[in-house]
């Protein structure tokens, strides 16, 4: 709130709103509720709620059932700490919270709780898994308190989908704006979030360094690299002692292979405050780039130590436990990162590389699905989910996913190629050629001449369609492409010299054949795939 009032103008003295007016309870609580309030701030949880029981206003009685329950929290994490393995961590639980609901809930039911009161009664739900009735509790709480960002924050780790937040009567606020950009920035769908930021900008917060940040966040969640590093680095300028999202912003730094930009933030950030959880998520970055992965899994893990319910650290341990072949750790690290937070797309990719890596497919084909269910328009997710098949001899399936990634752009430029592998092992040579010709044309479209990999099998496999055609230009056209690359060198001279004999023997080319070199009709520019679809419906056993 604070943040968002330094980006707007300030009120002239006479337009301020005067400050509310304290109540009789207030008053009479109010040396009680101030002792209390310092020990809290001691963190000495039991002693403020002892302080505030006998209190009637709904401040005291607020803070004396939050401090309750972090009294709980807190000897929660001390048994986690003690207890010996993570069979045990799982079963320790906040023992406050059952009495907390039934007192809560009185409450509730006799329509005595403040806007705080319920956010409290909606945290208290949450933990028993109780998730329905936490939402309903919520969105009563952001009708009842709307300025109460925490709520809203509540509010949308329980959205699962769109329609879930379509079916909710929210209350008409400009905080509302706030919480719709950040839920759609949430569940992918970035141009929605995009348009809400800019229209947020232009109401007048465009100054505010949370709103550049979640544009920044945004632009990484679509892997627009450098759109998202440009902002960051303005955002840098504005509040260069900012922490927050900073180990995002070295995310990107890491992606780039940006070495001398991520030890520059690694060591700006260890001297503002080390023990924070981004610093320390930064410099696991740091030391994963220069390849010392046992290093950056021990940031990870002060990071986590730090805070268990970070969801970046626990995905980043997973990585460098897959980098490490330690596969058992890498399982245990993804999965504690779908406990935080079941949207998060990076954890599910993470254990079906790992169930690959482990050659168990049905797993892994499980892990992708839900991974692409979360990114439908990320081939990456796509391309995996294909690869799945395939190992299943599940061809068909594994054709609609390549071509599926190519329709929605794609990222590795792989998805033509392994279609066209799959058509090859079909025998259906004609596809198979239109799916190399389109491949070439994308590679040299977008400049990336001769480095890629595949292109020459790609030239070869061609060279050789057109041969059997008996398109004879063609096939010395392709063949000529393949002497330029080792692989293939032999291949194309042998194949120009048996064109030269068969055209010396008088072999006519075929007109039979249509098969234009460069513009196969299925695949024409014309016939451009659309960019945004649905997640595929592919029905197959799962584990």
């Amino acid at each position: 709130a604070a943040e968002l009032a330094f980006a707007l103008e300030p009120l002239p003295p006479g337009e301020r709103p005067p400050p509310p007016a304290a109540s009789e309870e207030d008053a009479r609580d109010l040396d009680a509720y101030t002792l209390a309030k310092c020990y809290f701030d001691l963190k000495e949880y039991d002693r403020a709620a002892y302080f505030l029981r006998d209190c009637k206003s709904q401040k005291a009685y607020f803070l004396y059932m939050y401090s309750r329950y972090l009294s709980g929290e807190k000897k929660k994490d001390d048994e986690t700490v003690d207890s010996l393995g993570p069979l045990e961590k799982g079963q320790v639980k906040n023992e406050a919270l059952r009495e907390l609901r039934v007192e809560l809930s009185k409450k509730h039911k006799a329509r005595e709780l403040d806007g705080f009161g319920l956010y409290l009664y909606g945290v208290v739900l949450r933990k028993l898994d109780l998730a329905k009735e936490a939402i309903d509790v919520f969105v009563e709480a952001a009708h009842v308190l709307p300025l109460h960002w925490g709520a809203w924050l509540e509010l949308c780790n329980l959205i699962t989908d769109k329609e879930m937040l379509k079916s909710l009567s929210l209350p008409d606020t400009w905080m509302k704006e706030f919480f719709l950009a950040h839920i759609y920035t949430e569940l992918q769908l970035i141009e929605e979030a995009l348009q809400k930021y800019q229209s947020l900008i232009d109401a007048g917060f465009s100054k505010s360094t949370y709103i550049i940040s979640q544009i920044a966040v945004a632009y990484h969640n679509i892997r627009d690299i450098d759109k998202a590093l440009s902002i960051f680095n303005e955002l840098r300028k504005q509040d260069p002692y900012r922490i927050e999202n900073m180990d995002t912003f070295s995310n990107l730094l890491y992606v780039r292979s940006m070495k001398p930009e991520l030890s520059y933030l690694a060591h700006n950030l260890c001297e503002i405050d080390k023990y924070r959880v981004e610093t320390c998520c930064v410099i696991g970055n740091y030391y994963s780039l220069r390849s010392q992965h046992e290093k950056a899994a021990l940031y990870f893990q002060r990071a986590l130590k730090l805070n268990p319910r970070y969801l970046g650290a626990w995905t980043l341990m997973g990585h460098e436990y897959m980098e490490m072949k330690n596969t058992s750790a890498a399982i245990q690290a993804y999965r504690h990162a779908i406990e935080v937070n079941k949207r998060d797309y990076r954890a599910w990719y993470g254990l079906g590389q790992t169930y690959e890596i482990l050659k168990m497919p049905f797993y892994c084909l499980y892990y992708y699905r839900r991974a692409h269910q979360l990114r439908p328009n990320d081939s990456r997710m796509l391309v995996a989910l294909g690869e799945c098949y395939e190992k299943l001899n599940q061809l068909v399936e594994a054709k609609k996913c390549y071509w599926r990634a190519y329709a929605v752009g794609d990222v590795e430029k792989m998805a033509l190629v392994k279609l066209a592998k799959l058509h090859e092992q079909l025998n259906e040579s004609e596809q198979a050629a239109q799916c190399y010709i389109k491949y070439i044309q994308d590679i040299y479209s977008c400049g990336e001449i001769v480095e890629h990999l595949e292109i020459s099998s790609a030239f070869r496999y061609l060279a050789q369609y057109y041969f059997k055609c008996k398109l004879w230009d063609e096939a010395s056209v392709c063949a000529q492409k393949c002497c330029a690359f080792n692989d293939t060198r032999e291949e194309g001279k042998a194949l120009l010299r048996q064109i030269l004999q068969l055209r010396n023997q008088g072999e006519t080319s075929s007109t039979d054949v249509a098969a234009p070199f460069f513009l196969p009709a299925s695949l024409s520019a014309n016939n451009n795939p659309t960019c945004r679809v649905p997640p595929l419906d592919l029905s197959s056993p799962t584990p």
